[in-house]
């Protein structure tokens, strides 16, 4: 066995995603306490071996299908590069480590029960909700804004109902770029039904128009979250945060842009991390809420 194609096969390159884990962190001012960022490493680390430990299995059940992939034939698994059967012998092995981190947490139990609620949610996408129309999309962003409580339970921080619906619609709209970037490519294999999934290459436009629409609503909620309590008690200027709107109106139509473009890969999210454009929106988000903090 390669060690080089298992560790290919587990897409480290993903494990980019589980810094959602520290978005919490960052939105309660705890980047200073050493603490807190320690447990968000441990709840980073957990969640990229849980993460590799689910990559496995989907490999493993879409074997043949990414065997017929432009793209995913080249996976390590559709390549012939490892066996299903070592395949099989590392996902135990990732979820024993994955799950013993929680020890390390100063709430075992509630990081523990997002671990677990992650891992049942998987599971149950792998081998149902991903074949559902629509149903999948919901799945994946469920998925993604679990990762942002598990960054709560991890560093002992309440969950805020704005961020819960502000990360919803986002991770919505980014699961939708996700199939609309896989039903471009496959199009003219008259859709993803070939693969197994529910999508059809007359459903592009749909696609589009609901995941522009669930990208404009994060722009809403947060203009609505700039004028409640909640963001007074973590702002002296809370009126500076409306700065973030147009930036999130930006990333998300230029988001969408590429994708009908057709330059958007099948991650939108790790292209997101990736994009030095995107990179720069980011930090310009965090000056502003720097700005709103310390502004006397």
């Amino acid at each position: 066995m390669s060690i080089t194609a298992m560790i290919r096969a587990m897409r480290p390159h993903h494990w980019l995603k589980n810094g959602l884990v520290f978005v919490p962190i960052l939105l309660n001012h705890d980047v200073f306490d050493p603490a807190a960022i320690g447990h968000g490493v441990v709840a980073f680390i957990a969640f990229s071996l849980l993460a590799s430990a689910i990559y496995l299995l989907n490999d493993i059940v879409d074997v043949e299908a990414d065997r017929r992939h432009p793209t995913k034939c080249k996976r390590p698994l559709a390549a012939g590069e490892i066996t299903e059967t070592q395949a099989y012998a590392a996902v135990p092995v990732l979820l024993v480590v994955a799950f013993g981190l929680t020890v390390f947490v100063p709430q075992p139990k509630l990081f523990l029960l997002a671990l677990s609620s992650y891992l049942a949610l998987a599971l149950l996408y792998l081998f149902f909700l991903k074949r559902k129309l629509l149903v999948d999309v919901l799945g994946l962003a469920a998925l993604h804004t679990l990762r942002l409580l598990a960054g709560n339970a991890a560093a002992a921080i309440p969950i805020s109902s704005w961020l819960l619906a502000f990360s919803m619609f986002l991770f919505l709209s980014l699961a939708l770029v996700k199939r609309y970037a896989e039903l471009r490519i496959t199009q003219d294999q008259s859709g993803l039904k070939k693969a197994g999934r529910g999508y059809h290459a007359e459903d592009l436009e749909a696609l589009s128009q609901l995941g522009m629409a669930s990208g404009c609503t994060c722009a809403l909620i947060m203009a609505l979250y700039v004028d409640s309590a909640a963001v007074k008690e973590l702002y002296r200027h809370p009126e500076i945060i409306w700065l973030i709107c147009p930036i999130i109106l930006y990333q998300m139509a230029r988001v969408w842009f590429l994708a009908r473009r057709g330059q958007m890969p099948d991650d939108p999210l790790v292209f997101m991390i990736r994009d030095w454009r995107s990179q720069l929106m980011g930090a310009l988000v965090v000056l502003i809420m720097v700005a709103a903090t310390v502004i006397p």
